[in-house]
């Protein structure tokens, strides 16, 4: 499973230079039998399957008038 990290970069010093960044781990929610629930919580089929996932983009239906 690929891990996805956030940049937290808003903490500065004492001094006000900013602090160097950090990774910090984003919890990835998805739909699992009509709930959302975090995929870490998943076993180990079901994160597989999640990710041999693909998404795809569904164009717009184009609406035509019957007259």
């Amino acid at each position: 499973m690929k891990r996805r990290y956030s940049m937290e970069n808003n903490v500065r010093s004492e001094h006000g230079e900013a602090a160097p960044q950090r990774r910090i781990p984003c919890e990835v929610y998805s739909r699992i039998v009509g709930y959302l629930r975090p995929v870490q919580n998943w076993h180990r089929g079901k994160q597989q399957e999640f990710k041999e996932r693909r998404t795809f983009r569904v164009p717009e239906a184009v609406h035509q008038d019957e007259d």
